[in-house]
């Protein structure tokens, strides 16, 4: 829902200003129309029901994978493409990917949605009504910015977002924001804003090599990046977690988790999250299994805190990296 728009039409209607905390509370809650809205008076609701569109975004497709991964398809008012992805695990967390931009400008090698054209910023009511979306299917309890865009570029529009997510059920420390980076919103989130987490998909711990993967390595070096994220840690006193795609053949050798456990430093500032790649056209292939576990024991030997992460909705393209705005296959 257009929050402007919304509080625009009460205040032009003359209606009290609790009004529009009133609409916001009936859809955090999960309401799916203006008319399950009971302590609203009738000819207001049918007045928001002509003027403001309850979402901001238009369903285009939807698909459900085999592991209850559910991802959604919208388009906005002036038709940029957006994908949002709902999380369902057997511990009872549901956990929700949205996306803070439509495609993204920077233009990782390994990730489909760099490959998209790029569109633009998303506005916050864009970013909570992909959240909402799904709120109206079940109740969710996590939030990660990891689906389209770097967040980190569209800083303002996604604290705004976040500000709203506990109504839904979503407090601070169960909201993370991944960045490629993006040094001055790292420094900026150091202090100022809600006790966030945050992700760093860093992918290698070589300059050269992740220049080739990342371009935004040639503006940001790692070594300026894990400067922001050390004082970010620091201040905000918790562990940022490292996001490392496994590709074989690319950056999944012994030799370069060693180099990976020398830049982590300290290491009660970092946690590394190991993530199986996800097929792309980007021509890559994932590393095995054996491979990802003996980087992992190579970590850990160091004294370095690494998971496995556990890969969801691959089979509809909506596992990390995968995310292009072709609404994967309905099953």
């Amino acid at each position: 829902m257009d929050l402007d728009l919304l509080g625009e039409t009460l205040a032009s209607a003359g209606e009290p200003a609790f009004r529009t905390s009133q609409v916001w509370g009936w859809m955090a809650r999960g309401a799916g129309s203006y008319d399950e809205m009971t302590d609203l008076p009738a000819p207001l609701r049918e007045r928001l029901t002509a003027t403001v569109p309850f979402s901001s975004l238009e369903l285009q497709r939807e698909a459900l994978a085999a592991d209850g991964t559910e991802k959604a398809l919208f388009a906005t008012a002036d038709t940029k493409p957006i994908e949002a992805v709902l999380m369902r695990y057997r511990d009872g967390r549901r956990s929700l990917c949205l996306s803070s931009q439509s495609g993204c400008p920077l233009t990782c090698t390994f990730c489909a949605t760099g490959r998209m054209r790029f569109g633009r910023n998303l506005t916050a009511s864009e970013i909570l009504d992909q959240a909402l979306y799904f709120r109206r299917k079940e109740a969710v309890n996590h939030v990660v910015f990891m689906g389209m865009g770097e967040p980190l570029l569209n800083l303002d529009a996604v604290l705004a977002a976040c500000e709203r997510l506990p109504s839904l059920g979503v407090g601070a420390r169960r909201t993370a924001i991944s960045t490629v980076g993006w040094v001055p919103g790292i420094e900026r989130l150091a202090d100022d804003g809600p006790p966030l987490r945050l992700a760093l998909s860093l992918h290698a711990a070589d300059e050269s090599l992740r220049s080739e993967l990342m371009p935004v390595n040639d503006r940001f070096p790692l070594a300026d990046v894990l400067a922001a994220c050390r004082r970010w840690s620091q201040s905000r006193r918790q562990a940022l977690f490292v996001e490392y795609l496994m590709l074989d053949g690319v950056n999944d050798r012994y030799e370069q988790a060693l180099a990976l456990a020398r830049v982590l430093e300290p290491r009660e500032a970092f946690k590394v999250n190991l993530i199986p790649y996800n097929p792309t056209e980007a021509g890559f292939g994932g590393s095995s299994p054996a491979a990802i576990a003996a980087f992992k024991a190579a970590l850990e030997e160091r004294g370095v805190r690494a998971t496995v992460r556990l890969t969801r909705g691959r089979d509809i393209d909506a596992a990390c990296g995968q995310l292009a705005a072709n609404g994967g296959q309905a099953h």
